[in-house]
């Protein structure tokens, strides 16, 4: 099979790839730095290569990487047919790109900025929806797809202070898209699903939050696992829903958060 993961150059997307690779299918790359993982210690002590391209061309994969920012259509278009090009038509989409870059807690819904509300949902959502239109003509023709869309916790249930609302609802929008999407698509044998993790320690998390005594207990204690959860942790259930072990679920929303449930305080 081939896979495309987006915002795979490090992180949550990274171990999606490798995850991806380790079980024979090549593996294209979408993100606005290949290089982004050398702005994090701990991100940059993990990579075994130049870049995840020659991670994962030394699993024994093929691998093409492409530069593009998912906030513009017209760049998407291109990277996806870019790498098609390059390894085949598309199997497996991992749509990871996004995340909550600017949200704050001060993102509060009833005084969400603007510009900021327009930053998240184009990082997360228009994203999303940019990269699948762009591959799910080729799974439509080949009647075969696996598509992995990427939600949060955050997008199925808000927290105390209702803050990082521009993050949670862009996340939200995401799962009703993934519904949607799910019933549009299976006709055509083609199956979407959405995880939602919860507080994961990616190096970017870990290098730019207090993780350290009090603050790392708050957080655990928020979790019923009682554990922060790992980048693995998330791929072994994207491993489930890119393979034939998930073919009969589509339109499921499965978080991987080890319990967590937003408390009198947030943490996450």
């Amino acid at each position: 099979k081939v896979a495309l993961v987006t915002g795979g150059a490090r992180g949550l997307g990274r171990a999606y790839a490798l995850r991806l690779a380790r079980l024979g299918a090549d593996v294209g790359i979408i993100d606005i730095n290949l290089r982004s993982f050398e702005e994090f210690e701990r991100e940059k002590r993990e990579m075994s290569g130049e870049t995840v391209i020659r991670e994962l061309e030394n699993l024994g994969v093929r691998a093409s990487g492409v530069e593009a920012d998912v906030c513009d259509a017209s760049q998407v278009e291109k990277a996806v047919q870019t790498i098609a090009a390059e390894l085949g038509d598309i199997d497996i989409l991992v749509a990871n790109a996004g995340g909550g870059i600017g949200s704050h807690f001060g993102s509060r819904a009833s005084e969400l900025d603007p510009e900021q509300l327009r930053k998240v949902m184009e990082r997360n959502f228009y994203g999303t929806v940019y990269t699948v239109r762009a591959v799910a003509p080729m799974m439509k023709r080949k009647r075969y797809g696996k598509i992995v869309t990427v939600a949060s916790v955050l997008g199925l249930q808000s927290n105390a202070e209702g803050s990082f609302a521009d993050y949670g609802a862009a996340k939200g929008a995401i799962v009703r898209y993934t519904e949607f999407l799910a019933q549009d698509l299976g006709p055509y044998n083609i199956t979407v699903n959405a995880i939602a993790p919860g507080f994961i320690g990616t190096g970017r998390i870990l290098d730019t939050v207090d993780m350290q005594g009090q603050a790392l207990e708050e957080v655990r204690e928020n979790i019923a696992l009682g554990r922060i959860g790992t980048t693995e942790d998330c791929a072994k259930v994207v491993e489930f829903l890119t393979t034939r072990l998930s073919d009969y679920v589509t339109g499921a929303v499965i978080p991987v958060s080890g319990g967590f449930r937003y408390g009198a305080k947030s943490n996450a």
